[in-house]
């Protein structure tokens, strides 16, 4: 499925007309202030083209997960409104409605060049279930719509795709942007061509491992999901987190990657520790792990192993990481592979997540070609799966 022929901001004549763009303002929030402004800043662009093209802009999105009156207070798009006028450097307007007379009024006054934001379209339970009542209201506040939502693309909501049943639907940069480096990077990369996996769980990522398995040249695995193989291999794994019901199918996917010639790399050694604690007693094991230890983290030889597979690699792909990166001692092998990416010359795409706060918290964050803004979405779209918020967009 190829997503490079979709339309974007630039294959449509914008000036004076009124255009709703899906951003993803799902910004961490304390106290009702903004901690980490990325995504704001990441949408920047394609408003700017927008508002120096002449269109006036309605911006919606969702935060959070708003379920009654209390939890709305704390998902407010207000303190968005506000971060996003000192960033444009221009009044950017706020209402409290989302389709009401309210928001129908201002955003039919907004003159070109003039930006609204309107409140978290998920106060709406209608905008989940991609109500086609609620689309046509959002639709009805525009002429064109822009998805710029990468991190909700996955969703078949309202805002996200139900919308483009009514209006001219093209994307915005960052969309853009995401399925021009990860979909060249699937379609025709750069060998050899490493995929680096990690994280819990086996069954999360078992498409994006079939799908790859037919695309790379070496696949690693680490984090919680590699006792799944390496108990699918034989080897003692302790108290170690892993899917019982998942070892068959893990020794299905080795025995595929053998057939295909893949190499298949897995921790050679690991870091455990006697309880799930971060001042537990930690021992290294070579091979297996003993009983009443769980392995939280891959070993010194695992990592050097890891590090010399990315440093030839021409493209890496990183979703996942390699151990319990929360806590100090069973962050390491996280930062090696982290600090392994930004030292190669590989083309390196990071798959949102878990793997993106790695790399944004170590600063290596300006090292990477790129770093997804969608941890669901990028996952989906590694594993090959149609992304209902892109399907739905006109074709050049």
């Amino acid at each position: 499925m190829s997503y490079l022929n979709k339309k974007t901001i630039e294959d449509i004549d914008v000036n004076g007309k009124r255009v709703l763009v899906r951003c993803d303002f799902n910004v961490p929030l304390a106290d009702g202030v903004i901690t980490d402004d990325k995504r704001i800043r990441e949408s920047v662009p394609t408003i700017k083209y927008l508002v120096e093209h002449g269109a006036a802009v309605v911006l919606c999105s969702h935060l959070g997960r708003p379920k009654d009156e209390e939890s709305k207070k704390k998902c407010t798009l207000a303190p968005v409104a506000k971060r996003l006028s000192e960033l444009m450097g221009r009044e950017v307007k706020f209402t409290t409605d989302i389709i009401g007379e309210k928001a129908h009024a201002m955003a039919s006054g907004l003159k070109p060049g003039e930006i609204m934001v309107i409140e978290n379209v998920r106060f709406y339970k209608e905008e989940t279930k991609n109500d086609p009542e609620f689309a046509k209201s959002l639709a009805s506040l525009a002429d064109i719509f822009v998805n710029d939502a990468f991190g909700t693309a996955h969703r078949a909501h309202a805002s996200t795709a139900g919308v483009a049943d009514y209006l001219p639907a093209v994307c915005g940069y960052l969309i853009q942007k995401e399925i021009s480096i990860m979909g060249n990077a699937l379609a025709n990369p750069k060998r050899p061509f490493v995929a680096i996996l990690g994280g819990a769980k086996v069954s999360d990522k078992i498409g994006v491992i079939t799908n790859l398995l037919d695309k790379v040249d070496t696949l690693i695995v680490g984090g919680a999901m590699a006792y799944t193989f390496n108990a699918a291999r034989g080897k003692k794994i302790g108290d170690s987190k892993f899917e019982a019901d998942k070892v068959d199918l893990a020794k299905e996917i080795l025995a595929k990657a053998e057939s295909k010639g893949v190499k298949f790399l897995l921790p050679v050694d690991n870091v455990a520790a006697d309880e799930f604690d971060v001042n537990a007693n930690t021992k290294v094991f070579e091979g297996n792990i003993d009983d009443g230890w769980m392995g939280l983290d891959i070993g010194p030889k695992t990592r050097q192993m890891f590090a010399e597979a990315v440093a030839d690699a021409g493209t890496v792909i990183w979703n996942g990481p390699m151990g319990v990166f929360e806590m100090a001692p069973f962050a390491n092998g996280t930062i090696v592979v982290a600090k392994a990416i930004a030292e190669s010359n590989a083309v390196s795409i990071i798959g949102g997540g878990d793997s993106a706060a790695a790399v944004e918290q170590l600063g290596f964050a300006d090292k990477m070609t790129h770093i997804s803004t969608g941890g669901g979405a990028s996952l989906e779209f590694l594993e090959g799966l149609e992304l209902p918020g892109i399907a739905c967009l006109n074709d050049k």
